[in-house]
């Protein structure tokens, strides 16, 4: 079975807004993914846009699934500008994997080489909203479509806290039930050791007697 490829990078929404890839072509290609978190119900907004046309010998394929095993989108031979969108089912992390099939066979000797270039762009939660089409649908100012954007971020923010809050509970929960059961798998080997030590001694003990060693 062939390595899998991984590229992971964590995407900062308010730092990073693009992503630019190189996905060489192979015969027989390994995926090349990138590799974000999000929380459960959140929509996610991937945009991409890539080189290449058809009949170039090169397939470029995608697909977007997560640590759980929901896949998202399976898409073969995309080109130009793909815009994906999908609401997470769990708290995971997503992959967005590429895979370039080279199609035609070249000889040894070439030096062509096929690469797909592709601008890769991912929103997430409050990040992926229509913000133009709720300023229009709500006719609000700038200053308020800002204050909105706000808002949105911040309640992200207490939910991500709230998540990490719960998460931690749930791990010093399943360390002080781990410590709880080794301390008394211990004194419970401690107690055997000593009972099988007794049992020894008395064994001994009446083994030299019935030999009239004592």
């Amino acid at each position: 079975m062939k390595s899998l490829s991984i590229l992971i990078i964590s995407f900062l929404c308010m730092l990073i807004n693009a992503l630019h890839m190189e996905i060489p072509s192979s015969p027989n290609p390994s995926p090349v993914c990138i590799r974000d978190f999000v929380q459960k119900d959140q929509m996610v907004v991937i945009n991409l846009k890539t080189d290449g046309n058809k009949g170039d010998g090169q397939r470029l394929d995608l697909k977007v699934t997560d640590s759980v095993g929901n896949e998202y989108r399976n898409k073969r031979d995309i080109l130009g500008e793909v815009k994906i969108a999908f609401t997470s089912h769990d708290n995971a992390a997503f992959d967005i994997c590429f895979t370039n099939h080279q199609e035609k066979k070249w000889g040894r000797n070439s030096k062509i080489s096929f690469i797909r270039n592709v601008e890769l762009d991912i929103e997430i939660g409050a990040a992926a909203r229509d913000w133009n089409a709720l300023q229009a649908s709500e006719k609000l100012k700038p200053i308020e479509l800002e204050l909105r954007k706000i808002e949105g971020l911040t309640s992200e923010i207490v939910e991500e806290l709230q998540y990490l809050k719960a998460r931690e509970e749930r791990m010093r929960d399943t360390n002080e039930s781990t410590n709880s059961r080794v301390k008394w798998f211990s004194i419970t080997v401690i107690l055997a050791l000593i009972g099988l030590g007794v049992w020894q001694i008395q064994y001994l003990r009446h083994y030299f007697k019935v030999k009239h060693i004592i």
